[in-house]
């Protein structure tokens, strides 16, 4: 089965940095059979989803984070990344590394549907202040 380990969260100032990270106990990561993502999910929020590989190594992105988060994946290392800049307090949240296996998910506009994605990490918060 498939576990994904998230880390790399934390607390930082407004305008500051964070690159999440996204470990897998398969090749996850190193396979166009899956779609993988970041999601979030703020407090009192819904999750929602933030960016995603899609099979021909282009990304899609949330608007609100567009232009400031860049997705990324190292396939030796079988590590997904989330580098976020600019951060603002409205960031702030748990942060999710998901796979989808049906590489489909990622042909859709947007790849977000929660219950799309079979395997989720425990998640890292994020506070931004």
């Amino acid at each position: 089965d498939v576990q994904l380990v998230e880390s790399g969260g934390g607390s930082v100032q407004a305008g500051g940095s964070l690159r999440l990270s996204c470990e897998a106990s398969g090749k996850v990561f190193s396979s166009n059979s899956y779609c993988i993502a970041w999601f979030r999910q703020g407090p009192g929020k819904e999750r929602e989803g933030v960016a995603a590989i899609t099979n021909d190594a282009g990304a899609a992105y949330a608007d609100s984070v567009q232009g400031r988060f860049i997705i990324s994946k190292d396939s030796e290392r079988n590590a997904l990344y989330l580098q976020m800049n600019n951060l603002a307090p409205e960031d702030t949240g748990v942060y999710y590394c998901a796979a989808s296996r049906y590489a489909w998910v990622c042909a859709l506009s947007p790849p977000w549907r929660v219950d799309d994605y079979q395997y989720w990490g425990e998640g890292t918060q994020v506070t931004v202040s």
